[in-house]
């Protein structure tokens, strides 16, 4: 009876836990890599980015790229209803490839709204596509979001030394395989996208690609589906309870 009592509650507890975390755990900019390795090539990284803002939409998405740990040979991907374009700098090393130097790298990515932008409640993914990746154990970069109200949201902080807590806006961090774990060859970096793409040395080109639409995915299946598994729960807890009291 006592266990049945304490399965219970620990059934009760974990409803509770699930419904606490299903807004709080997307809050974040995060990014996500496909075949992303220490110095590896053809990787294609997605930044992922939801709307925090219960009445503005999201309408401009950038994206800085480490000046320290340069990637060479970046592809920014056009999206329907968003306007893209990339800037290059000079790099005061080059970067070596097996096709020789590269002496300029994109800097920054920036996406524009142009068909209303990311909605409330939802989230959007960014994506590039790169031809070498720097030799490091992960890459931290800088993002920021910019609401159709004028709020301006620097995903760019990190944690103070010595310390686990994260901070409210931490900057989006892929940590990268060792060359000898990835197993894949990585995805073709011109094929990614039938949509055109900004290459590296195109500085400040801007890709439209007029939609009617944008792309957004809601997050609200994903918080239903969460619920549902939060009031299976509860009811399991609940079930157990008048069995034990009836026992």
């Amino acid at each position: 009876m006592r266990l049945t009592r304490r399965l219970a509650v620990v059934l009760s507890g974990a409803a509770a836990s699930v419904l606490l975390l299903a807004g709080p755990a997307f809050a974040h900019v995060t990014v996500h890599g496909t075949d992303a390795a220490s110095g590896g090539n053809d990787a294609e990284i997605t930044f992922r980015v939801p709307n925090e803002n219960g009445k503005a939409f999201t309408t401009k998405v950038e994206v800085h790229l480490p000046a320290d740990a340069p990637f060479a040979g970046v592809f920014a991907a056009s999206k329907p209803g968003w306007k893209v374009v990339a800037t290059s700098v000079e790099l005061k090393a080059p970067i070596v490839t097996d096709d020789g130097k590269i002496t300029s790298a994109v800097s920054t990515v920036i996406w524009t709204a142009t068909a209303g932008g990311t909605g409330p409640g939802q989230y959007d993914d960014f994506d590039i596509a790169v031809g070498q990746l720097p030799t490091t154990k992960s890459v931290t970069f800088k993002v920021i979001q910019t609401y159709s109200d004028g709020t301006v949201v620097p995903w760019i902080e990190v944690n103070a030394p010595g310390t686990t807590q994260e901070p409210e806006h931490p900057a989006p961090e892929l940590a990268l395989a060792d060359a000898a774990e990835s197993g894949s060859s990585g995805i073709d970096a011109a094929a990614s996208s039938a949509a055109p793409t900004v290459a590296a040395g195109a500085a400040s080109t801007p890709i439209t690609t007029p939609s009617d639409d944008s792309s957004t995915k809601t997050l609200a299946g994903v918080s239903l589906g969460v619920g549902i598994l939060a009031l299976l729960l509860a009811s399991t807890g609940l079930l157990l309870l008048r069995r034990s009291s009836k026992a």
